[in-house]
């Protein structure tokens, strides 16, 4: 069967990869093209555009490339009528994706939804559009079980992928040594995939971290920016180790780290972690007004409660991160309740066998309609 994947960043075209390796171990005869990136390439052939060259976050930034937008949707499209899949499958990134599964409605394309749009946070009017033009819509976060019940979609939940990620995750038993780094103690920098993010939130990150002497800093570059981007903010205490962000996580015993998946990955590898955000100021204002949620970490949002510390715009400071990262030194309380918390969280997300489970998904939808 024909499968058209589409996943618009980093983490979508991490699971994407899961996702595919997945569907071969049941169909054989498995024929992918996808919008996605090196880890889905690296499973099978049909990249057709690469996530670094459409990644756009944020409302001023969307609103000043808007053209390129629509141009990229043209793209897609065209690339779905021409391979004829008989299942699209949609990996977050919802701004595009919503416009994708509104043509395949229209043309008579049957799509899943993995990583559901966060509706429960902002911009619930697209429930209706899920109900509309989404076949199957596969939630990985348990408190969209019953968050969905209110929608005429039909839902399932597969459990969290990060779960699969990273217990396929086999540690570099030679990381430091290839990476030039010493025995002590890490505190791990991860400021984000975007460069608008990185240079907000770097700078930030070294300023509050460059007091803690007996520790090395290691910032963890985005596997789609270019290593000279990260060159400026770099000296012989602060390296950057490309595409080894797991490698890095596992080595360290504290974590400065934007908001996103990155804080969920970090919390299950048990590393005490301060988060924040710094948007552009319009951007924040307009969110502000629409968000709905009380947290941003994932961490957060799944416990239910304050787990990891959350820094937004002027509170992500050099004082208020190092206050926040001293409480979380070996030894302290504040370190021991978060790891505690952790536990919990794990328990939250469930197994391994997300991939597996909405593999199974695609495949029934793909063979429904062949049938």
């Amino acid at each position: 069967m024909k499968y058209f994947i589409i996943a618009g960043e980093a983490s979508g075209d991490l699971h994407g990869s899961n996702l595919m390796k997945a569907i071969c171990e049941e169909d054989a005869n498995a024929q992918f093209q996808f919008w996605g990136g090196d880890a889905m390439a690296a499973q099978a052939p049909g990249l057709l555009k690469h996530y670094k060259d459409t990644s756009i976050y944020g409302f001023i930034e969307i609103i000043r490339k808007l053209r390129s937008i629509k141009n990229y949707i043209a793209t897609c499209k065209q690339h779905i009528e021409a391979f004829q899949p008989d299942v699209v499958v949609l990996i977050d990134y919802p701004g595009f994706n919503m416009r994708i599964a509104e043509f395949c409605k229209k043309n008579g394309y049957k799509t899943a939804y993995y990583i559901s749009p966060k509706i429960w946070a902002w911009n619930e009017a697209r429930g209706k559009k899920l109900e509309k033009y989404v076949d199957t819509l596969m939630l990985i976060f348990e408190f969209e079980v019953s968050y969905f019940k209110k929608w005429k979609v039909n839902s399932v939940f597969v459990g969290n992928p990060l779960l699969d990620a990273i217990a396929q995750f086999q540690p570099n038993p030679k990381f430091r040594q290839q990476n030039q780094l010493d025995d002590k103690p890490i505190i791990a920098l991860l400021p984000g995939s975007r460069k608008q993010e990185i240079t907000t939130m770097l700078p930030k990150m070294i300023e509050a971290t460059a007091s803690f002497s007996n520790y090395q800093l290691v910032v963890a570059g985005a596997p789609a920016i270019d290593a000279a981007f990260y060159q400026p903010y770099l000296s012989n205490q602060i390296k950057v180790v490309y595409n080894q962000t797991y490698d890095v996580l596992k080595q360290s015993e504290l974590a400065v780290v934007c908001s996103g998946t990155a804080t969920l990955e970090t919390a299950l590898f048990n590393i005490p972690q301060v988060c924040g955000y710094i948007a552009n100021p319009i951007t924040y204002w307009l969110a502000m007004l629409v968000i709905k949620v009380k947290y941003i970490s994932l961490v957060n949002l799944n416990l239910g409660r304050y787990c990891i510390e959350e820094l937004l715009q002027s509170n992500f400071s050099t004082s208020n991160l190092q206050r926040s990262l001293s409480s979380l030194m070996p030894g302290k309380p504040e370190r021991e309740r978060m790891l505690a918390d952790y536990a919990e969280l794990r328990n939250i997300l469930g197994g391994e066998g997300a991939s597996k489970r909405a593999a199974a998904q695609v495949i029934a939808l793909a063979k429904a309609i062949k049938a």
